[in-house]
């Protein structure tokens, strides 16, 4: 026998069954994605730290670094020498 909006008993047990199993997938695929983040928010000063230092490299920090020790070089005393880099004390 159908409803007043023309539905049987059986098809609104149906349309309910696959609601909640969509509904359990989503709650899965919630769980799953608040997993990842609670993992990540426990690691943040490594991922921050690790991300940091790539930045560094990619920016050409380290090239950039001794660039500036050698030039400091040539304007004070030289208090350590690596190579063709020094490092200075600037009085």
């Amino acid at each position: 026998m159908a409803g007043p909006n023309g539905r049987t008993a059986e098809q609104v047990r149906r349309e309910i069954e696959h609601e909640r199993e969509e509904l359990a997938a989503a709650v899965g695929e919630l769980r799953g994605e608040l997993g990842v983040s609670a993992k990540l928010r426990a690691k943040l000063p490594a991922v921050a730290a690790g991300a940091v230092g790539a930045g560094f490299l990619l920016g050409g920090g380290i090239g950039a670094t001794m660039r500036l020790l050698a030039r400091r070089g040539r304007e004070g005393t030289t208090r350590a020498r690596m190579g063709r880099f020094s490092l200075v004390d600037r009085d």
